[in-house]
Order: C-alpha cells, then sequence, then structure tokens
C-alpha cells in the first residue's frame, strides 16, 4: 500500500533521508524544505536560482560523513556570471544551521549559459570511494556538446567532496577537456544510483522519441548520443540510422516508447525481500514506479507499482528500509508491504 508522509509539494525533484528520519526534499520552483516531525520548514539563503523550462533547484544528497561533517550537496541551474545569456547545471555543498545554508562552496558550474530549457541533468550520487558524480544533460545542443570533452553537457562527472579533480579521471590528460567528465554520449540523465554490491554507478537517461536507456558507467566510455539511439525525432524523422557504433557502449535496457525516466534506486535491506536488489525507475510520461528485475546486468522483467498517483519524480531508499517516491503536484510517498 502507499502511505502519503509529505504533502502539498509541486515538484519535489530531490528527497534526501537523514538517519533520524528528517527529510531535505528540493522543490524545482526554488525552495529547499526540511521536513521533520511532520512539519515543513523552508530553508533560507539559498543560492540565486535561474529557473526555466527544466531548470531550477534540483537534486540534493548529504555528504557519506554527514554526521561528523554536516555538508549538504546541492545541484541547480544558475546564472552565477551574471552575463543574461541565460543559465546551467551548477552543484554546490553548503551545512544547515539554525534553518539557514551557510558556508556555501560552488564545486561545479557549467558553461556556457544557454537560454535553452531542457536537459540540465542534474542527479548526484556518491561511490564507495566518496567521489562525488552529477549529470549534466546535453542543454538541447546534441550535435556539439555531448561527444566533445572540451564542453560541458551530455556527460558524467567525477569529482572530490571539495570540487578538486581526482587525479586518476579519464580526461585530466587530455588536451582543452574538461577533466571533471568521467564518461560522455549522454542526452539527460535523470536518474543516479550505486549498485549496492558492486558499487558501480548506473544511471538511466532520456532519450528522444524512444531510447530511454539505462546505463552502467565506466570511465572514459562513450555512451554514444547522438551517434547511436533507439530513438527518434519528435517528428518522426531519424536521428540517425545506427543503434550501434565502434567504441560507443550499449545501454543494458532501453524501453521503446519512452516512459520518461526520473528518479533511481536500487531495493535494499529486508522490508521487501522478493523484490531485494530490483531496480525502481520512475516515470514521468506513464506515471507509475517501474520495478525492474535483474539477472546480473541483465533485465529479465518489469513491474508497475505505484499507478496512477502523478508523474513520479524521484525515488530514494530510506535509512528505516521503506521505499520512499516524490510525486509532482502530491508529495512524498511511502510504499508499504501490507
Amino acid at each position: 500500500k502507499v502511505e502519503t508522509v509529505v504533502a502539498d509539494l509541486e515538484i519535489p525533484w530531490g528527497i534526501t533521508i537523514l538517519s533520524d528520519g528528517s527529510m531535505l526534499i528540493t522543490e524545482k520552483k526554488g525552495e529547499l524544505i526540511h521536513f521533520s516531525n511532520g512539519k515543513k520548514q523552508v530553508i533560507s539563503g539559498l543560492p540565486e536560482i535561474y529557473v526555466r523550462g527544466q531548470g531550477g533547484l534540483l537534486d540534493v544528497e548529504v555528504d557519506p560523513d554527514y554526521q561528523s561533517n554536516g555538508w549538504i550537496y546541492l545541484s541547480y541551474s544558475s546564472d552565477l556570471e551574471k552575463n543574461d545569456e541565460g543559465g546551467n547545471t551548477t552543484i554546490m555543498r553548503a551545512k544547515l544551521e539554525n534553518n539557514s545554508l551557510v558556508n556555501q562552496q560552488v564545486l561545479y558550474k557549467a558553461t556556457p549559459n544557454t537560454k535553452r530549457g531542457q536537459h540540465f541533468g542534474s542527479r548526484i550520487e556518491f561511490d564507495n570511494s566518496g567521489y562525488l558524480y552529477f549529470s549534466i544533460g546535453d542543454r538541447g545542443n546534441r550535435d556539439v556538446n555531448p561527444q566533445n570533452v572540451t564542453l560541458d553537457g551530455g556527460k558524467i562527472y567525477r569529482i572530490n567532496r571539495d570540487g578538486s579533480i581526482p587525479e586518476d579521471n579519464p580526461f585530466v590528460a587530455t588536451e582543452n577537456a574538461k577533466t571533471a567528465i568521467y564518461s560522455y554520449g549522454h542526452r539527460n540523465p535523470q536518474g543516479m544510483t550505486k549498485h549496492p554490491e558492486t558499487g558501480k554507478i548506473w544511471t538511466h537517461e532520456h532519450g528522444p522519441q524512444g531510447g530511454d536507456e539505462i546505463n552502467i558507467i565506466e570511465p572514459g566510455k562513450n555512451y554514444g548520443w547522438p551517434k547511436i539511439t533507439y530513438g527518434i525525432n519528435y517528428n518522426g524523422t531519424k536521428i540517425t540510422d545506427d543503434t550501434a557504433l565502434p567504441g560507443m557502449e550499449q545501454p543494458i535496457h532501453y524501453w521503446d516508447p519512452s516512459i520518461a525516466p526520473s528518479g533511481m534506486a536500487f531495493v535494499t535491506g529486508n522490508k521487501y525481500p522478493a523484490w531485494k536488489g530490483n531496480l525502481l525507475v520512475g516515470s514521468l510520461k506513464f506515471q507509475y514506479v517501474n520495478r525492474v528485475t535483474l539477472e546480473g546486468n541483465k533485465v529479465v522483467a518489469e513491474e508497475e507499482l505505484v499507478k496512477d498517483l502523478g508523474r513520479v519524480r524521484s525515488i530514494t531508499m530510506g535509512p528505516d528500509g521503506y521505499i520512499y517516491v516524490g510525486i509532482e503536484h502530491k508529495g512524498v510517498v511511502r510504499i508499504v508491504p501490507e
């Protein structure tokens, strides 16, 4: 069954649940909410957020050592340069003090700014070594950004928690490359999670019309967009004849028609024994949680859960072992075994 935990939210883009059971929730319009003991507190002191199209206040994660260091990480779209040329995806960290964000540090700002409203990407995840991964979509410039490692957009990035670049990042020795890039050739990844056993970073990304993908991220690899895709243009014309090319990774799974995926989590713990190890993917388009059964890295079955409540934007496993789902124009719900 489904229980409403936090009601009356517009677009709960990101959710992270703290060890005390309280939640940090991002509202895309530019509000960070701390939900504790049944009450919503809007956090003050947020940076200026560029809200346009798919851009706004996006994901939220806490540091793996949050209990000792208090760092909170946010992704959002910003016009830091104040150049009136639009905005782009930004990663920052800060601390929470008296319901205000303090000690704010911008860790990464994608360039150039653009007034296009699509494909900010923006999921955040940590791996077992404490590296910070984040996604930036192609920003609607598919023929320029995703295949060029000297440009931001259409990439998965990896940085240290203070924003510095790991020495073994794949493009640190590549001339003029954005050295934070970890993989490239992506369209718009709005799901990212760590595999509970392998520690690998898994993502999903929106395809065009058809061709939404699940990918396992490997350093330096090219995931093909827009050179290869299982989708077509929205007007029905072809983007390319190729679904595979040498040197480009295949998704482990793709959806056609698109489900418009957002939010992603593996089922862990013992609350749902039959689902343990399954992958959960939200569908904006069809308004359900897709439960994906895996054998190794192969998708063998899918089931639709939490249907018809609204557009599923975010999914997370709580420290209490329950699945929490952020649903647009509803709030945050919890899936409870009957």
